[in-house]
């Protein structure tokens, strides 16, 4: 097909699918305007125009408002977009983004502490709040009678945050951001790279200088007082966008939006920042030892920056260079066995956009990264030869328009749409115009962009290497950042007076929701192929999108503890050459088609699947015939994919994280039993692992018999059937799981240390094996009891642990179950200093739970919250897919979703404790923690435990 002829197609598709999940109308041309709210502009879908459609409002004091009208699902979508992120900062005084978007949840003047969280959770809703260098959004989704509500409280944190911006709260929040950069930065591999990279890219003024989590010797710095002042001069109505979609009232939201935002002075006056790509006159290397296995080498590239008429280029150049196994990088990276994983991206800001490659060096191949480096700029001198392909423009062109389009499948995904072109390039309709702006890139224009920005350019090149390893660096440093300011630069003089706000109406009083929506589970069909595979369906009408989902019942389950990681190695074979396709002559065949086709394995099951264009679901059926029954399992991947698993295992051994899962399931279920072993393995399981094994358990798991499908998509039944037909040809009886070992017998008092010398966090688990899965009884109850124990963010531990404490980022506890064994685990990553009172909490929480339960308000909370939670259940494919999954797995019927509903509904206080009592014994728990054992061991002793220490 000519690529113009396929563009055409696609916006036909596209320009449908919108239509499909959309009903805005003329009539919203004639809603009568409350008074101060302006219009816009009007835009409809119309057949072959490519949008979103939406109005745009205005208030008086400036705030923007875009309503996206789709009565698909019972729920609406809210975000409302500040156009302040870390760049806005002042140097000296970073951070300050990211920490309001904390505050921003710690309540306001007429919303408590907490009451954010509690009360959208108890409606039935999701929420979060995301910062990054150039904005920070908040956003909700909720039963769509709960829309009211929210308004109320995103109103009220713009308008009437700073009186709870109180000298407490400041630093309870300060001690959360120092968790939260403990856990994601300093305790984790490679968490430093992107922060050094920005050092070295940009000059110290440059707001992209500075991570978005701030310097913490900024954050101790900062006071309250620069806090207020910083968001009275950002965070204004007139620097900010309140998009909501979903099943909406036009003229009911907009009295709405009036009431509550419309009261609300305008901020200071607000200027885009000028655009600032990076500019280097010579390479930069650093490097930097870390506790890491594999050396990473990162090279960076400043460019230009967000819809510059470049940034289409650089992108498709960067698909072409090292977008998957069809890159040049894969093959000469990757595929040699020089690295474990290489990669190329171009990431792009509203003020500056990074071209950056990464390669994970295989140290038992390629160990030094000058030798990386050198593959690396040997693959650039090979593409500019070979030039441009028109294969390599179709595939990379495809994927675009195809990652666009699966985003959009969900109300969230069009809000969030909208809201970013807005925000930043004042115009929410801008999805056909992207997608007609990569479609018109020419092979001339990659090679102009590459000529231009990538060719004989500088770049920053960062080492990171395993402690102790200098000698691996790419090459010498010949850079190094100068001292960090101690007082703040400050660009804004003055104080930014306190809005005066005069409203008509009580704004303590929590609006009332509306009457609860009535949820339609999705309209499934049953049928069965010839030879008995169960096949589940619903039709979803959205997008012109297909999803498939194969399972097969075994995955680890089918192996001993000394096979373990073979059910992921097979999977990951999956991945490679069929008879007729090398692995990269398959994977183009795929991006060819926009499709995906995946294999993954799990402790108990093994999973295919599919994502698909509807009108390219033959042909992917096709790939997908040839990877099940045609898998070429040749020696050559094998000893390529084994040893990324090997070297992937030794760079596991360094998180945390991994080492605590590893540890709990060896404590939990025993090293007998296939549950002990993680499924990806350990490197003395995988490392004696053979080709032949793979070959004998892919004729164990893939057979007819551990079969069932699950499909979501614009096909009826009659024809999603006969596209399936070709597997009624599986052959193949179901394969009986071995019988399990005895397992340790579980309880206390006693912690179980895995030493992590130097860690600043520590990873605790404390919990016992508990019930299967079951849909409406103990298992189902149980989750119920333990809601407002630790199931919510506004639960008893949370608030102790994170909110009260300042121990950790975030604490949890909660019930998971299968269809052979359940288990029960509290968890949290928390201050290395804080891990002997964190486990101490831990244990009083639990344990004042299981002696008295809920009370009444909890009870009350645990109602409402679960009851209303099914509004936002069912809207993608993907949910859509994972509802049929479990009743097909569970045998259950659509009928179930009311049995629970009747069970929540007749929850009583005595029930709840007596489930407490039962499935809360602490004498039946066991604890682990994974940290430093020297400063640890004597605080865990001195709460009276036995403490004994374990290695893996």
């Amino acid at each position: 097909m000519h690529w113009g002829e396929a563009i055409m197609q696609w916006k036909g598709i596209l320009a449908g699918a919108l239509l499909a999940g959309s009903l805005l109308g003329c009539a919203s041309q004639e809603t009568a305007l409350p008074e101060g709210v302006r219009l816009i502009e009007t835009v409809e879908a119309k057949r072959g125009e490519l949008v979103i459609p939406y109005q745009k409002y205005q208030l008086a004091n400036g705030l923007t408002v875009i309503l996206h009208p789709d009565s698909s699902d019972p729920l609406v979508h809210v975000d409302v977009t500040y156009h302040v992120g870390s760049a806005r900062e002042e140097l000296g005084k970073s951070g300050f983004a990211h920490f309001f978007e904390h505050m921003m949840f710690q309540g306001s003047e007429n919303v408590a502490d907490e009451e954010h969280f509690r009360l959208i959770t108890e409606a039935g809703g999701t929420l979060n709040g995301t910062t990054n260098s150039d904005r920070t959004n908040y956003f909700e989704t909720v039963p769509a009678n709960q829309l009211e509500k929210v308004l109320w409280l995103e109103a009220d944190r713009m308008g009437f945050l700073l009186p709870a911006v109180t000298e407490s709260a400041f630093e309870n929040q300060r001690s959360t951001v120092k968790n939260e950069r403990g856990q994601r930065v300093d305790n984790r591999p490679y968490g430093r790279l992107g922060e050094r990279v920005g050092q070295a890219l940009y000059p110290q003024d440059h707001p992209y200088s500075w991570p978005v989590i701030g310097w913490m010797d900024d954050l101790d710095r900062g006071t309250v007082a620069d806090l207020r002042r910083f968001f009275l001069r950002w965070y204004g109505p007139n620097n900010a966008t309140l998009t909501i979609g979903g099943d909406l009232d036009v003229a009911q939201t907009l009295a709405w939006v009036e009431k509550y935002f419309g009261p609300i002075p305008r901020g200071p006056a607000v200027e885009d920042a000028p655009k600032q790509p990076a500019q280097l006159t010579a390479d930069r290397y650093l490097s930097m030892e870390d506790k890491v296995h594999l050396p990473l080498i990162y090279i960076s590239y400043p460019t230009v920056y967000a819809r510059h008429e470049d940034e289409a280029a650089l992108d498709l150049l960067a698909q072409i260079l090292g977008g998957g196994k069809t890159s040049i990088f894969y093959k000469n990276l990757v595929k040699e066995g020089h690295a474990v994983q290489a990669q190329v991206g171009h990431p792009c800001r509203e003020l500056a956009c990074e071209f950056t490659l990464l390669a994970l060096a295989n140290p038992g191949k390629t160990p030094q990264l000058a030798e990386i480096e050198k593959i690396i700029r040997d693959s650039i001198a090979e593409f500019e030869q070979r030039g441009v392909t028109a294969d390599d423009l179709l595939k990379a062109k495809v994927q675009h328009e195809a990652n666009t389009l699966y985003g959009l499948q969900s109300v969230r995904g069009k809000v969030t749409s909208l809201a970013y072109n807005q925000t930043f390039f004042d115009n929410p309709n801008l999805i056909g115009e992207e997608l007609a702006r990569y479609g018109s890139v020419t092979a001339e224009d990659v090679n102009r962009v590459f000529n231009t920005y990538i060719k004989g350019r500088h770049a920053v090149i960062m080492s990171v290497v395993p402690q102790g390893q200098s000698a691996l660096i790419a090459a010498e440093d010949n850079w190094a950042p100068a001292p960090l300011p101690l007082d703040a630069i400050t660009h804004v003089e003055g104080e930014v007076p306190d809005p005066v706000i005069v409203d008509s109406f009580d704004r303590s009083q929590v609006p009332p929701a509306g009457e609860n929506p009535q949820v339609m589970l999705p309209t499934l069909w049953r049928a069965q192929l010839e030879n008995g595979i169960p096949v589940i369906g619903t039709r979803s009408d959205e997008t012109p999108t297909t999803e498939i989902l194969i399972s097969l019942e075994g995955g680890a389950r089918l192996l001993s503890p000394q096979q373990a990681g073979l059910a992921e190695l097979t999977a990951a074979m999956m991945g490679e050459s069929t008879e007729r396709f090398s692995t990269s002559a398959f994977a183009e065949e795929l991006e060819k088609l926009g499709s995906r086709i995946s294999v993954g394995a799990s402790s108990d099951r093994t999973t295919i699947s599919v994502s698909a264009l509807t009108r390219n679901l033959a042909p992917t059926l096709d790939l997908l015939k040839e990877r099940l029954w045609h898998s070429a399992f040749n020696e050559a991947d094998f000893a390529r994919v084994k040893e990324q698993m090997l070297q992937g295992l030794a760079h596991q051994a360094n998180d945390p994280n991994w080492l605590a899962s590893t540890a709990w399931l060896r404590l939990v279920y025993g090293t007998d039993n296939p549950q002990g072993v993680p499924v990806g393995g350990l490197a003395q399981t995988v490392e004696n692992l053979t080709l032949a094994q793979v070959k004998a358990f892919f004729d164990q798991q893939f057979r007819a018999g551990n079969a069932a499908i699950v499909t979501v998509g614009d096909l009826p039944q009659g024809e999603m059937m006969s596209q399936l037909s070709f597997l009624a040809d599986w052959q193949g009886e179901a394969t009986p799981w071995p019988s399990l070992a005895t397992m340790p017998q579980l309880g206390g008092p006693v912690v179980y240390l895995l030493d992590k010398p130097g860690a600043p966090q520590s990873v605790i688990r404390l919990g016992k094996r508990a019930m299967p899965f079951d849909a409406t009884g103990e298992h189902f109850l149980a989750g119920l009891m333990n809601y407002p124990l630790g199931g919510a963010f506004n639960s008893r531990i949370n608030l102790n642990l994170r909110e009260d404490k300042g121990y950790t980022y975030g604490a949890r506890t909660g019930f998971s179950g299968d269809t052979e064994l359940g288990e029960f685990v509290a968890s949290a990553s928390v201050r290395a200093d804080a891990t002997a009172a964190s486990v101490q909490e831990f244990v009083s929480e639990i344990q004042g739970f299981q002696q008295r339960g809920m009370n009444e308000a909890e009870l009350a909370f645990m109602k409402s919250s679960i009851s209303q939670q099914d509004a936002l259940k069912f809207e993608t494919p993907a949910q859509k897919a994972r509802f049929l999954g479990k009743l097909q797995r569970y045998d259950l019927d659509e009928g179930y979703v009311a049995a629970q509903s009747r069970l929540i509904a007749s929850a009583s206080l005595e029930q709840m404790a007596e489930l407490a009592a039962k499935q809360l014994d602490l004498s039946q728990m066991i604890i682990l923690v994974v940290g430093d054992k020297a400063s640890n061991e004597p605080a865990l002793k001195a709460l009276g435990y036995d403490v004994q220490e374990i290695t893996l």
